[in-house]
């Protein structure tokens, strides 16, 4: 199944990754109000939760989500996302490795892999991702000190070479994103951007009005 083919529900190109420690409002409160303001797919990231509370979480965004025509992915796990009907998987450098992970989920459901140089995303393209996230884009607090930002400069360099969707990520906001998009993105992953945010559906809903601008989806009223 092509990548066209999986996202005919709904598109993955505005991503919100969950980090509930960063909300102002409750994740649930957070996560509703984005999807009203256009939020497409919700990532579940919460790493330090059990597995018990991480499916327990996982089925409240599942039903969320649904309401709202949009996507889940689970990073890391497959088990989860697989136990709650995600749409797919999103592997980070220490998830078990792609290829394998491709053979738990099988071709239907959605599978992305972060990556932050070119290698890591010929890597991931070759081990049949369906798009990557690549970042960070610019600073962000979660990677300082780790990696450097990558600027808007690698995601042209990347788009000549990749040909599954690329993913920006990494301290885009509303007075950065137009520059991201104008890059050559695909679409854009937003953390604090959102969930720190004041008032979430406004914080994405500005960002969807600039992706608009970029790639033809609906705008939310």
């Amino acid at each position: 199944m092509s990548f066209s083919e999986k996202q005919s529900a709904y598109t993955p190109f505005f991503m919100l990754i969950t980090d509930r420690k960063q909300c102002k409002l409750p994740l649930i409160t957070t996560v509703k109000l984005a999807l009203k303001g256009g939020v497409k797919t919700i990532q579940l990231r919460e790493k330090d939760l059990s597995t018990k509370e991480l499916y327990s979480l996982a089925c409240e965004l599942r039903t969320l989500t649904l309401d709202f025509n949009a996507g889940l992915i689970i990073n890391d796990r497959a088990d989860i996302a697989m136990a709650v009907n995600a749409d797919g998987v999103h592997l980070g450098w220490q998830s078990m490795p792609a290829a394998i992970v491709r053979n738990l989920v099988g071709y239907k459901k959605i599978m992305g892999v972060s990556t932050h140089s070119l290698q890591e995303a010929l890597n991931a393209q070759n081990s049949n991702a369906d798009y990557i996230t690549y970042g960070p884009v610019f600073k962000t607090p979660s990677k300082e000190g780790i990696i450097e930002p990558t600027g808007t400069e690698g995601i042209q360099e990347l788009k000549e070479k990749i040909k599954i969707p690329v993913i920006a990520l990494g301290g885009i906001k509303e007075d950065n994103a137009e520059k991201v998009m104008a890059s050559g993105a695909d679409g854009i992953a937003v953390v604090s951007g959102i969930l720190n945010a004041n008032n979430p559906e406004n914080a994405a809903y500005n960002l969807h009005k600039i992706i608009h601008t970029y790639i033809k989806m609906p705008l939310s009223t």
